[in-house]
């Protein structure tokens, strides 16, 4: 008796391990997670608190519990997280991470010294992971690669090749700014899934059919959305502060990825909430941007860079968070 009781708890205890256990892998242009086509319904994730110019989860909670409400499964971050503790809630919140990787952090898990493999190697099986990300919009910075991009793709695809080695079980992405071009992506055959930082007004457009005649691997928008200021007046939306802006542009971009499920994985938007470090003093929230009509941002063109969050800073709601809500709600081609 006490036998069959010892065979029936291990039992239980491999299907609970199991269960947890998330298998990520690539079919065609799809990402599947337990063989499960998998769609990327984010967020971009760097929470400064008010006053500060570094990274803090004491409000960890309080994000995950909106995060969930507007039916984010995806959470993208910039670098590594070392608290186990975040990793754990973000998991038991039932969301997946897209884990970046910087190239030069100081020799802390970073890619040019290589210690970014130490990390892979410590979480690799933590079931929150979804995807390593390497660099961010690296390709319109030649001059950190002695003014040559190739060494950043080099380094990139050397650094996928060792994640690969060390976990097959977890794809490798890469956060481009706009389309890659012929030496991105012959440079990288390592990267599994190529994220795009894209902003083409309120429509990525033609994206997806370039997409196609360049790569047949997975593609998803690393970054997408609009701020919530106008620097100027402009497509019928006043100057100033403007919610309505925001919200009608992140609608537009999100009715366009999912109408292309089928080229595109979806899309971590940016960003879950205003970055009052940004642009000037860290106690309050500083206009800052660039010159109207410089960028391909909604609908001034210029992206300013504290009023990105689908909530400001003390959590309030922005109007833009219920489109995204009801976006991430519906069904693709819906």
């Amino acid at each position: 008796m006490r036998i069959f009781i010892l065979i029936l708890l291990i039992g239980c205890l491999c299907f609970s391990c199991k269960e947890q256990h998330n298998t990520i892998s690539i079919s065609g242009r799809q990402i599947l997670t337990n063989n499960q086509p998998y769609i990327i319904k984010g967020i971009c994730y760097h929470p400064v608190q008010k006053g500060s110019k570094n990274r803090s989860f004491e409000t960890l909670g309080q994000d995950l519990t909106l995060m969930q409400e507007a039916s984010i499964n995806t959470i993208r971050v910039y670098k590594p997280i070392t608290d186990i503790t975040v990793l754990d809630k973000i998991n038991e919140a039932n969301m997946k991470i897209v884990l970046g990787f910087g190239y030069d952090q100081g020799g802390v898990f970073d890619i040019k010294s290589g210690t970014f493999i130490d990390y892979v190697n410590k979480y690799k099986t933590h079931p929150a992971i979804l995807m390593w990300e390497l660099g961010n919009e690296y390709n319109y910075h030649p001059e950190w690669f002695e003014g040559d991009i190739k060494n950043w793709y080099k380094a990139m695809n050397n650094a996928a090749a060792k994640i690969h080695k060390t976990d097959p079980n977890h794809p490798v992405t890469t956060a481009h700014g706009e389309l890659p071009d012929e030496l991105a992506l012959n440079s990288s055959p390592n990267i599994d899934v190529w994220g795009i930082n894209v902003y083409r007004w309120d429509n990525p457009g033609t994206i997806y059919t370039q997409w196609k005649t360049v790569s047949n691997k997975p593609m998803y928008f690393s970054e997408a959305g609009g701020d919530s200021y106008m620097t100027i007046e402009s497509d019928g939306f006043s100057q100033g502060i403007n919610e309505d802006a925001q919200a009608v542009a992140n609608k537009n971009i999100l009715n366009s990825v999912f109408n292309n499920i089928d080229v595109c994985l979806g899309v971590t938007m940016f960003s879950f909430t205003d970055g009052w470090w940004k642009a000037g003093n860290p106690n309050q929230q500083d206009i800052g941007g660039w010159a109207p009509k410089s960028s391909g941002v909604p609908y001034d063109g210029s992206p300013n860079e504290e009023y990105w969050g689908i909530v400001d800073i003390d959590r309030h709601k922005k109007k833009t968070f219920e489109v995204i809500k009801a976006q991430y709600l519906k069904k693709p081609n819906e």
